[in-house]
């Protein structure tokens, strides 16, 4: 059977005068563009860019809410309520939706960022809370979650539409869940190490973890770091090794849409 996958990378989160990445390069590679939202990373005018050029490069893009956090670029959990979360996660879909739309694009998933999405691996109450978020708003909008983890769990007992992520350039442990950055191995940096990898996984519907053991998994889309040195060349590498296999890399057809 022909394998579909979908690539995505966290874009957008340049902030005023602050560049990261390179997002030009990476929309002519990846086929979703997660897009921050003003609270670890972007701005409207950053967030109007990035959705206009993904438009222009046929592009999805989806909602990537984080802990508001500039400082700590969102990869640093806050002490906030369950609460809380899902009204930081309504307030930035809200927003991304309103720069997607006046961008002439449209938001056709959500995916957590950072803390907030590492959090939604082993925590319920988190996990729900981003949930909560997003259906109070878009009940039919897809939630991208992380492979293993409770919002993925949940997020299928609730009926809602879950596309479950790998990461390309992160290992994982024993259980399948994502090492700590501080970890060695849990942030992968040769293309093609990485690219073989990622081959391996979606042949085995697999995670691979750090010892080679492969854990069963649904795998919708796989995620490259769109902060990194060499993430470009990381992107093009991979992409250019699943289409020459015969993997098709391409957007989720739609489902649903908030605008």
């Amino acid at each position: 059977m022909t394998k579909t996958i979908d690539l995505n990378a966290d874009l957008g989160e340049s902030f005023g005068h602050y560049s990261i990445g390179d997002d030009a390069a990476l929309l002519g590679i990846v086929t979703s563009a997660n897009v921050a939202c003003g609270f670890h990373g972007g701005d409207p005018q950053v967030m109007a860019k990035t959705f206009a050029l993904a438009h222009e490069n046929n592009v999805a893009v989806g909602a990537h809410p984080g802990f508001p956090d500039l400082w700590g670029f969102g990869r640093r959990p806050l002490p906030m309520t369950p609460l809380e979360i899902e009204r930081i996660v309504a307030y930035q879909l809200g927003a991304a939706c309103a720069m997607a739309t006046y961008s002439g694009h449209a938001i056709t998933y959500l995916k957590a960022h950072g803390a907030l999405a590492n959090l939604t691996e082993h925590d319920p109450v988190i996990a729900q809370a981003v949930l909560n978020g997003v259906y109070a708003v878009e009940p039919a909008l897809p939630v991208v979650a992380i492979a293993h983890s409770a919002l993925e769990r949940l997020g299928k007992d609730r009926g809602m539409t879950i596309r479950s992520e790998i990461f390309a350039d992160r290992g994982y442990d024993e259980d399948g869940h994502l090492l700590p950055r501080a970890q060695p191995g849990a942030v992968l940096h040769d293309p093609q190490a990485v690219a073989e990898r990622a081959l391996r996984m979606i042949h085995a519907g697999a995670i691979e973890t750090l010892s080679g053991r492969l854990l069963a998994t649904t795998i919708d889309t796989i995620c490259v770091h769109g902060d990194s040195a060499k993430a470009v060349t990381l992107a093009r590498h991979l992409r250019n090794t699943l289409e020459a296999e015969g993997i098709f890399v391409r957007a989720p057809a739609k489902q649903g849409h908030a605008s």
